[in-house]
């Protein structure tokens, strides 16, 4: 079992930043993947950015050049650098990892809200 802890959440304004930190505990993979989720009221989740442990980065093509996710495999960690918000940032952005191909679920952090106004 993985447990995920976030934080760094909260209200900025337009062309703000933030910094979420996401840290995982218990059985982690030597191979995973951690990222970060967002949903918005009424919409889907939706992937933002995801990175394997040897640093294979995605990313949602409507933050690319905005934001930057990291992570720190010593410290089974990974951030999301988030620049230039805007208001359609506006969500709850959850820390997600997982193991690709291993058939173990996948793991969701509680969620930290990210609001940006106008």
């Amino acid at each position: 079992q993985v447990q995920l802890v976030e934080s760094g959440g909260g209200l900025v304004e337009t062309g703000g930043s933030l910094r979420l930190s996401c840290v995982a505990s218990g059985r982690i993979a030597i191979f995973n993947t951690m990222g970060w989720f967002r949903e918005a009221p009424g919409k889907q989740r939706e992937v933002v950015a995801t990175m394997t442990t040897n640093e294979a980065s995605h990313y949602l093509d409507d933050v690319k050049g905005r934001f930057t996710i990291s992570r720190d495999n010593a410290k089974n960690t990974v951030y999301l650098q988030m620049n230039s918000l805007k208001p359609e940032d506006t969500a709850v952005y959850y820390c997600y990892y997982n193991v690709p191909r291993s058939g173990d679920p996948v793991h969701w952090g509680q969620g930290t809200q990210v609001t940006v106004s106008s």
